[in-house]
């Protein structure tokens, strides 16, 4: 009966704790935590996901489901090592857990979108995509409503480096000097917007002037 009651009050503290993400401005990305782990997703439809990524050659490990609390959960994620472009592999910097549909999404963007793209504007093949981050538990800015980071569902790519040692940042090259670079940039979010549920980019506003968020959900589409 003791040990019944400790690990009543024990659950008790931990929903506090975990409670306590959403809301915070921009929280760093929590850690992985035993005890919330329940093991990895085996539902058809996530075996098929895996499959298909899989098929991109991509090099990925598969993630135990995670709950959070307050709505912030990784569920069939996947940690992605690398991409796979036409003739190469694609690195990738500062991921963590993104789900498995995401990372399916990216993939074929990476290849089809960005290194082609590069390859006819910039003149040089796409070597890794430099990210922001992936999986973070917070809301959106300025409101209560949960960000889709906090599914693991979005990505914020900053910057790209090609083979030739070039890099091109949102940063400094959506609005530069560079029009190869600016065209380049324009090109690969017209992709990504055939793609990807979500896509924001400097345009939308200030809280996107150095990177590209890209979204995967089942919300109305929108590129901005």
């Amino acid at each position: 009966m003791a040990l019944r009651a400790h690990s009543f009050l024990l659950a008790i503290a931990l929903t506090t704790t975990l409670a306590g993400c959403v809301g915070a401005p921009a929280p760093a990305p929590r850690a992985p935590q035993r005890h919330a782990s329940t093991g990895l997703s085996y539902a058809p439809q996530a075996r098929a996901c895996l499959t298909d990524l899989g098929r991109t050659q991509a090099g990925f490990t598969p993630l135990p489901d995670q709950y959070y609390g307050a709505g912030c959960s990784t569920l069939n994620t996947v940690k992605l090592n690398w991409l796979r472009s036409d003739t190469t592999q694609l690195q990738l910097s500062n991921l963590g857990p993104v789900t498995c549909p995401l990372a399916n999404t990216l993939s074929g963007w990476a290849r089809f979108g960005v290194d082609r793209a590069a390859r006819s504007i910039l003149g040089s093949g796409l070597r890794r995509i430099e990210t922001m981050g992936s999986y973070n538990c917070r809301t959106i800015a300025g409101s209560d409503r949960l960000s889709a980071h906090a599914t693991a569902n979005a990505i914020d790519v900053s910057a790209f480096v090609l083979e030739n040692g070039r890099r091109v940042t949102v940063a400094q090259d959506w609005a530069g000097d560079d029009l190869q670079a600016r065209a380049f940039l324009r090109t690969i979010r017209d992709s990504a917007c055939k793609r990807f549920g979500t896509v924001l980019t400097p345009q939308f506003n200030a809280a996107h002037h150095d990177h590209l968020h890209l979204e995967v959900s089942n919300s109305r589409p929108l590129c901005a």
